[in-house]
């Protein structure tokens, strides 16, 4: 928490020096740092982080992100409104990303309104992870999303998943997109002014018993 709630700190470039290969723990590790605009963790080794809850929450001025090729997420099972509210985030790569020990992941990239394009990759996976609620909620400049990695037989909760996001023209759930333990779909899909399609064939709705909105 070293760094968290530093308001002033506009860029951080932290040297090859900063050594990150036995920290377990970076849960709000960036969060508040409200007047940040770059942030460069090339040098950060994160195959031991576990926690990644909050860790980029309320940077609500940055418009550039390096994660490095060693930011590892194999070992993270935490990610809970990591980079919630990052407003001046246009664009998110994390086809690097490995979230197969995720449970939960609920708010996520809430709050993203400047998003226009995200990247998640081939093993941006969801098998354990049982918490989607929010997580895409008031991505407001999102054209598209693929979703096509996704297989979720845990989750119960995806309400608000994609409310708001008033650019949405489309959603690839892929064939893998698992609802049968879903019971919360309230405000799923509401605000998406922009959407022309919408495939929700396979859906299994049997568990859900909130659809409100």
């Amino acid at each position: 928490r070293s760094i968290n709630g530093c308001t002033p700190l506009e860029s951080e470039n932290l040297g090859i020096n900063f050594n990150t290969s036995s920290v377990q723990n970076m849960c709000n590790m960036f969060s508040g740092c409200n007047h940040l605009i770059s942030l460069n963790l090339n040098c950060f080794d994160t195959s031991n982080v576990n926690n990644m809850e909050s860790m980029f929450k309320g940077c609500n001025s940055l418009e550039s992100l390096n994660l490095g090729p060693h930011f590892d997420t194999s070992s993270v099972q935490r990610m809970r409104s990591m980079f919630a509210g990052c407003n001046n985030l246009v664009s998110l790569d994390l086809s690097s990303f490995n979230t197969s020990r995720v449970y939960i992941m609920d708010f996520m990239f809430n709050g993203c309104h400047s998003l226009e394009s995200i990247n998640l990759g081939t093993n941006f996976v969801t098998p354990l992870v049982h918490n989607m609620a929010y997580l895409f909620n008031e991505c407001s400049s999102l054209k598209s999303i693929d979703l096509s990695t996704f297989n979720s037989p845990k989750c119960k909760y995806m309400d608000f998943m994609f409310n708001g996001c008033t650019s949405l023209e489309s959603i690839n759930f892929g064939s893998n997109f698992n609802t049968s333990s879903v019971q919360n779909m309230r405000n799923m899909f509401s605000g998406c002014n922009d959407l022309v399609s919408l495939n929700i064939s396979f859906f299994d709705t049997s568990n859900v018993n909130n659809m409100e909105s």
